[in-house]
């Protein structure tokens, strides 16, 4: 179960979507699903369900997912798929995310984002393109790449 330090607040609200403290009636808890942790070293593709925390260094691509936390110890390269995600460590590549993109404060993020919202914390670096479209914008240009490979047959 996630602390109770964490919320996650309803997509539409306008706010973070996991934010330390907070309390009210709008804010659920969410669980962490996956986690990589700060020693950890992970290449290839990978998919989530939920909250997945990467701590550690990830190389590959991300898709068909749903919120990514990049911690502030994290360091990510590639391609990245996601419904929201949350940059507080270090990214390079590129990010299609149908909700929200949010580079906090200690977050630097390098390369391409497609996204409908983008928040960029004071102090945290977004160096790169920007397009900023509708959801459904977004979720075109994700599909087409998760249709590139045929699925694994057991």
């Amino acid at each position: 179960m996630l602390s109770s330090k964490w919320q996650k607040e309803l997509p539409m609200s306008g706010k973070s979507l996991l934010t330390k403290g907070g309390t009210g009636s709008s804010s659920v808890t969410d669980e962490i699903s996956a986690f990589l942790g700060k020693e950890s070293v992970f290449e290839g593709k990978m998919s989530f369900q939920g909250v997945f925390r990467l701590e550690g260094k990830f190389k590959g691509e991300i898709f068909d997912s749903g919120i990514l936390i990049v911690g502030e110890s994290a360091k990510v390269t590639g391609k990245i798929g996601v419904h929201s995600i949350i940059i507080n460590g270090h990214v390079e590549g590129e990010i299609m995310a149908q909700e929200k993109v949010e580079i906090h404060s200690t977050g630097q993020f390098y390369g391409t984002v497609f996204t409908p919202i983008l928040i960029v914390n004071e102090g945290g670096i977004l160096e790169g393109q920007c397009q900023m479209k509708n959801r459904s914008h977004v979720e075109d240009r994700i599909l087409p790449s998760l249709q590139e490979e045929p699925p694994l047959s057991s």
